[in-house]
């Protein structure tokens, strides 16, 4: 049985872990996108808070240690290009030489996550925004320069990302568009949030949209829709995410507002094809929780059944 995996991270590596350990029999290809496969996306605002001093620390296993310890086949910069259901197989081009080849599976896993939203705010291609999602953009924030920094979205990332650049030493605005910060919580336990945010020498702007970004020399300014204007040397954008799911609607596989609909076992409309992560959504719920734990608890489901199924 040959099981390809397109996604690492969360979902993808639950997944695989899983099975690897359901079938020793199995042959597993994890194909991710990136250079890193297995890092702990949890710890990236800490990193760049400067709690996690060493940014190795941030990276859980490599392909050699995933095939040392689970015998799985990881193949990192291989991004699938297309699906095809029909023939069970996959294409799949390498992210840096451009060299492409067609995988064929007997079970397909699509964990592919989600991209950071990107609302219709003038400005927003200034090299001073950065977004919070990659070791990558960890990097690069705990690199970022400057006194002045605004957050535009107060969900779990951005008052993490808020918490962390005040840490630094940065004086921090944060943005949110809803009546109060974290708006899936009711308005008493934001409160408390909002209360220690500024015990931490955050600003909370709640209620207000950020309408655009003026590029300057040495600094960019946000303007509010209140006339509030903001300056900062950092901006990082985290208003949310958007499936990453366009090879999979390419696919002809079902979706419904950009993500893969799942059952209960992770099943999509495909045959031998199952999803897992952020970028699914259940037939019998409507709101999609792109969380970590949800997605590895998804990619375990997966296994799973998949392992069930082969038995």
């Amino acid at each position: 049985m040959r099981v390809v995996i397109v996604g690492g991270v969360a979902g993808g590596m639950s997944a695989a872990a899983r099975l690897s350990r359901r079938d020793e029999g199995a042959e597993i290809i994890v194909l991710e996108r990136g250079k890193y496969v297995s890092f702990a996306n949890c710890g990236l605002p800490y990193y760049v808070g400067g709690e996690i001093e060493d940014s190795a620390k941030l990276l859980l296993h490599t392909p050699q240690t995933l095939k040392a310890a689970l015998n799985l086949d990881v193949r990192i910069n291989s991004e699938v290009t297309a699906i095809d259901p029909d023939g069970h197989c996959v294409t799949v081009s390498n992210t840096g030489t451009g060299e492409a080849y067609t995988l064929s599976y007997d079970h397909l896993i699509l964990s592919p996550g989600a991209l950071a939203a990107r609302p219709p705010i003038d400005g927003l291609d200034s090299p001073r925004v950065h977004t919070l999602r990659t070791v990558d953009d960890a990097l690069a924030l705990r690199e970022a320069s400057g006194t002045r920094a605004i957050v535009l979205g107060a969900g779990f990332i951005g008052i993490e990302a808020a918490e962390a650049l005040a840490a630094r030493g940065f004086e921090t605005h944060l943005v949110e568009l809803a009546e109060h910060v974290l708006p899936p919580l009711e308005v008493e336990m934001a409160t408390v949030v909002t209360q220690e945010l500024r015990s931490l020498g955050v600003r909370v702007h709640a209620g207000v949209a950020a309408q655009a970004i003026n590029h300057g020399d040495n600094h960019d300014s946000v303007t509010l829709s209140d006339g509030t204007v903001l300056h900062a040397d950092v901006i990082v954008l985290s208003a949310g995410v958007r499936p990453d799911t366009a090879v999979v609607e390419a696919a002809g596989i079902q979706t419904r507002r950009g993500y893969v609909v799942i059952d209960e076992h992770g099943r999509t409309s495909a045959d031998d094809i199952y999803a897992a992560g952020d970028g699914t959504l259940g037939r019998d719920h409507d709101r999609p929780v792109a969380l970590a734990g949800p997605a590895n608890r998804g990619g375990r489901l997966v296994a799973d059944a998949i392992a069930a199924a082969e038995h």
